[in-house]
């Protein structure tokens, strides 16, 4: 008797997050592999024209063209569902990909959309530059403030779109809270979750309705590849998502969806180690700089509410300097051991100074009103000891007169 595997959802809702993340969407062939198997193809063959007709009529189960299914990225997307606790997902071939999907996929000309002002320099190029060149009109708020959410919305409103904890400010959404809102208005929520993942943060589980991920940060978590990822219901992914993809192609290849699956493997462990050695450094910090932004810290505002949504607080946080980005630039300058970098999610420490890098493209008033000024630096804790990223960071402080 064959098997059943990790795509059967009968055996896997009784699975706990860990062993989906090793074992969750795993479809074996007739070899019986145990690793996933990695399928490089870009097409497929047929016993007869009459099934290929049937296939793509939809009559027919079946694999088509590798822009719309291919056996491994189809093993990732069930994955990933599964750890979101979401009915299905779509993977893309980058974040920006996936975020870009996740808002046009449902917008057109007239509608509009609230944004947080706080986000990723390029999410904000999509709320500021290019939703607009389609018609469709945008506002951003302060996303810490849920009426803020309510306050900007419209009777064309159809998305709020946010990230929690932001990037690079750290700020913390109330997902209870602002999703409550907009389901009451009929208004769809797409959340940014790259940051914490579903290893430490689900936000279906308090009411969002879609749920996009740069899985080139902590899925794969070890710098190698770029894929995103979209969750949601089975109707807006298949019925909403999924004709915008097939028609627009930003497909992931199966080489990455097969590097993010054996990255999954690894997430929770990763993560939460990371999100211990951060709270180590963030510790060090906090009595060395002017500021810190990090809701691990009982010092940061929003501390309550990240830790009420948010198993741990996650690797990445930010911390400021009063001498700009001469001094930002000094301190990056003397590191030894932390790399100079602008991914995240890595097992790696890196570090960036988000004004002339991540941000850079954002106007400098923007970038003010969002927070972010030449004196930000932002920081993602790896898996090296914390005692030498403190060691490192100490000697680098000094370098730049701190």
């Amino acid at each position: 008797m064959k098997r059943k595997t990790g795509q059967d959802r009968s055996i896997t809702a009784n699975w706990r997050p860990a062993t989906l993340a090793v074992r969750g969407g795993t479809a074996r062939s007739e070899y019986g592999e145990t690793s996933e198997a990695l399928f490089l193809t870009s097409g497929y063959a047929y016993d007869c024209a009459g099934d290929a007709a049937a296939r793509f009529a939809g009559e027919q189960a079946g694999m088509t063209y590798s822009r719309l299914q291919n056996p491994t990225v189809e093993m990732l997307e069930h994955r990933i569902a599964l750890l979101e606790g979401a009915d299905a997902c779509r993977t893309m071939a980058s974040g920006m990909a996936a975020m870009t999907a996740a808002l046009l996929c449902q917008l057109q000309a007239g509608d509009h959309l609230v944004g947080g002002r706080a986000a990723f320099g390029s999410c904000r190029w999509l709320t500021d530059t290019l939703l607009p060149k389609f018609g469709i009109e945008t506002t951003v708020v302060d996303a810490r403030d849920p009426q803020a959410f309510v306050d900007a919305s419209r009777p064309n409103t159809k998305v709020w779109f946010f990230e929690t904890p932001a990037n690079p400010t750290m700020d913390v959404v109330d997902l209870r809270a602002v999703c409550a809102l907009a389901r009451e208005r009929g208004i769809v929520t797409v959340v940014d979750n790259a940051f914490a993942t579903p290893a430490l943060q689900r936000p279906m589980d308090y009411g969002a309705d879609v749920v996009a991920y740069s899985a080139t940060k902590m899925m794969d978590g070890q710098g190698r590849v770029l894929a995103g990822a979209v969750c949601g219901t089975e109707a807006f992914v298949n019925d909403v998502l999924l004709p915008f993809t097939r028609n627009t192609g930003p497909t992931l290849s199966a080489f990455n969806a097969w590097v993010v699956l054996k990255g999954l493997e690894t997430l929770d462990l990763r993560i939460r180690r990371q999100s211990e050695n951060a709270l180590e450094v963030g510790r060090f910090l906090e009595g060395r700089v002017p500021r810190i932004n990090f809701p691990g810290l009982p010092s940061h505002p929003q501390h309550a509410l990240a830790m009420s949504q948010m198993a741990m607080a996650g690797p990445i946080f930010s911390f400021e300097v009063d001498g700009g980005r001469t001094q930002a630039h000094a301190l990056l300058d003397a590191l030894e051991l932390v790399d100079i970098s602008n991914n995240i999610g890595d097992s790696r420490s890196l570090m960036t100074h988000p004004s002339s890098t991540t941000h850079s493209g954002v106007a400098e008033e923007k970038r003010i009103e969002m927070g972010i000024d030449e004196g930000m630096i932002r920081i993602n804790v790896g898996l090296e000891d914390p005692a030498d990223v403190i060691a490192d960071l100490d000697h680098a402080l000094g370098v730049a007169g701190l």
